[in-house]
């Protein structure tokens, strides 16, 4: 009985250390300033469709400081890296692009398909959360940009686990999709709390949600 309780109070006291550490790292990225000490590497989350178009939009207004660029695109997603290698070639020389390339293209599994019964998106969530960890991990980017495809929400907790590790404070740029005019994406939801910077391109949407950063429409 006793080590029983013993292993409940030290689960409770590992609980609680988390999320004073979760806190901490989410508080902490006001101060933060990635590219004040050089080239800003930033992973680009696309999702597939209208979400695509529209964060190469957003990339269009991002100076040639953040580079390299890391894409992340949902395995089942057949036309995104074609766009994403056209927008690539279009701020680059064919030349530059293979020889010295400033950007990569990656996958990992969808977190939920169109339709996809809830039941089911758990466990495929778990499977695309398997995925984005090693390549987090290993990419480490600075900034960590996404506009509301489920895809975004496994690799914004590994980018959020690097921080709580002390390995690096990855910065979380949410930009909700300009077709939520009433209400926040799921991902939207579920991000945020956690991001950094959580822009939304209807004032509507920022009365109802303090943090969110209105500038009007982005994309």
């Amino acid at each position: 009985m006793a080590f029983l309780l013993g292993a409940v109070f030290a689960l409770l006291l590992l609980c609680l250390l988390f999320i004073i550490r979760l806190y901490v790292v989410v508080k902490a990225g006001s101060s933060y300033k990635p590219g004040t000490r050089g080239p800003v590497s930033v992973l680009v989350v696309a999702g597939s469709g209208g979400h695509t178009t529209e964060i190469l939009r957003l990339m269009e207004s991002l100076s040639a400081a953040y580079t390299p660029r890391h894409y992340v695109i949902a395995d089942t997603d057949r036309m995104s890296e074609d766009k994403i290698c056209t927008f690539e070639s279009s701020k680059h020389s064919d030349s530059q692009v293979h020889s010295c390339p400033q950007f990569s293209i990656s996958r990992v599994p969808r977190s939920r398909e169109v339709h996809q019964a809830w039941s089911s998106s758990a466990l495929s969530t778990l499977d695309a959360l398997r995925a984005s960890l090693p390549l987090v991990f290993r990419l480490r980017p600075d900034v960590l940009l996404c506009n509301g495809p489920g895809t975004c929400v496994p690799l914004c907790v590994t980018g959020l686990l690097l921080g709580i590790l002390g390995v690096k404070k990855v910065s979380i740029v949410f930009v909700e999709s300009v077709c939520r005019v009433e209400s926040l994406s799921l991902s939207g939801t579920l991000l945020y709390p956690l991001a950094d910077l959580f822009f939304v391109q209807w004032s509507s949407l920022r009365d109802k949600y303090p943090k969110s950063i209105f500038l009007g429409r982005l994309v």
